[in-house]
């Protein structure tokens, strides 16, 4: 059997937030939360899961949860999907929506939580995110509770920053991210993607930096080395042998 014949999809009945489950074999040991970006939903990643042709021996449960509906100040007004407000574009000064990154934030602290509650360990969580999305996986991750087994941010940066500021290696709750951006990204461009870089090694966190000629988007080479640091993340923090048995 291949890989990733085991493919079970379903609607997460178990989380109020819509969200869609996707299991690469029975039992999982291993969870990987995947948020979207600005005006997408749940569904815009779930292929990238084949497409990671995770091995056989390392289950992993995907959810890909739905950001609330809200008006974007930027976009007119208009009501969609999104992790929280933006009024503007991203620039050194911009002003940030802080009360709806920080409430994105708790929302992913529940999800860690149940994902925990099911019998994962934190050190086996992984978030990630897309542009809006992986910033909230960023800002979340750095400020958990548990200490996790990584985030992987695509063509993203670090919010509210300033609450990092002056920080000087300080342990974090995630030993590893992986951060990859498009060098002719016009939504992110590219060098708040690297400032937020250079204040994440101050958190004394290990950052794996790929950079791909595309725009605002994720590329065939990207999800390649996303495979490859997640197996080493995953291999890195094997679950015990109580972790293995089935619920």
């Amino acid at each position: 059997m291949a890989d990733n014949e085991i493919m079970n999809r379903r609607p997460d009945e178990e989380i109020e937030l819509g969200s869609i489950t996707v299991e690469t074999g029975p039992h999982p040991t291993a969870s990987v939360i995947w948020l979207h970006g600005l005006g997408a939903d749940g569904s815009d990643f779930e292929s990238i899961v084949p497409q990671l042709m995770l091995p056989a021996e390392q289950p992993v449960r995907f959810i890909f949860p739905d950001a609330p509906t809200r008006q974007v100040t930027i976009n007119s007004g208009y009501m969609m999907r999104a992790w929280y407000d933006i009024y503007e574009n991203i620039s050194s000064d911009a002003e940030q929506d802080e009360e709806g990154i920080m409430e994105s934030a708790k929302i992913i602290s529940m999800l860690v939580s149940h994902e925990i509650e099911r019998g994962i360990a934190s050190h086996r969580i992984i978030l990630a995110g897309f542009s809006q999305g992986g910033s909230i996986a960023l800002y979340a991750g750095l400020k958990s509770e548990h200490h996790l087994g990584g985030i992987i941010a695509l063509s993203t940066w670090l919010p509210l920053s300033d609450h990092f500021q002056g920080v000087v290696c300080k342990p974090a709750p995630v030993p590893s991210i992986f951060m990859a951006h498009g060098e002719q990204d016009p939504v992110v461009p590219i060098q708040f993607a690297e400032a937020s870089k250079e204040i994440l090694k101050k958190l004394c966190t290990d950052i794996e930096w790929h950079t791909y000629p595309m725009a605002h988007s994720v590329n065939p080479p990207e999800i390649l080395a996303i495979r490859e640091w997640l197996i080493r993340r995953l291999r890195a923090n094997r679950p015990t042998q109580a972790q293995r048995l089935p619920d």
